[in-house]
């Protein structure tokens, strides 16, 4: 699938050549914005993979658009500007800018910058997905724990022998370990294989 990018500059003859070297790449400019209220809009509505913004623009200007979309929106930011000093850097690393180019934009700048850009995106993206099924993993485990303890106290069994029974009692009634710790947390025992009696 064709990455999408929002692109966002207050002026139109700026935005059109960018488009230009944009879908003679193959990427896909889904809208254009002329100011940042604008962009933060767009950027909500679209939800695209990148927001290429100017960073001086009328009403709202790129960074304070830049703080607010990445608070709403999960997309990359690469921001363009006029002025490479240190600040300015600072203040759109701070906001949660990914990538930074100075004007005047060329496609010999441009693209690479777009596709570091993407790039930073998706191993965000990747850390984010490891990130959230470590911690249901540990959630799992913990859950896992407790319902033992609960067979361990209702059959007078030792550890060993509760997570055997939960594991004998898991593969009886077709569930998941954690599934059937679920089940054992709330009470609800009684409608699986393998939980009743002393087997």
């Amino acid at each position: 699938m064709r990455p999408s990018i929002v692109l966002v500059d207050d002026d139109p003859i700026i935005r059109m050549d960018i488009r230009e070297m944009l879908e003679e790449r193959g990427y896909l400019v889904v809208a254009e914005a002329k100011n940042g209220e604008e962009a933060i809009e767009l950027a909500v509505r679209w939800k695209p993979d990148l927001v290429i913004m100017d960073m001086k623009m009328p009403i709202m200007n790129g960074i304070k658009a830049t703080r607010i979309i990445r608070k709403v929106v999960d997309c990359a930011v690469l921001m363009l500007t006029a002025y490479s000093q240190h600040e300015t850097v600072q203040d759109a690393r701070m906001a949660g800018v990914t990538a930074y180019l100075v004007k005047p934009v060329s496609e010999e700048n441009l693209i690479p910058a777009v596709e570091i850009a993407l790039s930073q995106k998706e191993q965000m993206d990747t850390l984010k997905e490891t990130l959230m099924q470590l911690k249901q993993s540990v959630e799992d485990r913990k859950a896992v724990e407790k319902a033992k303890g609960i067979v361990m106290q209702a059959y007078a069994l030792n550890e060993e022998d509760a997570y055997r029974k939960m594991r004998g009692a898991s593969m009886e009634s077709r569930i998941s370990l954690n599934k059937l710790a679920e089940y054992i947390l709330e009470g609800r025992t009684e409608q699986l294989s393998g939980m009743t009696g002393n087997g």
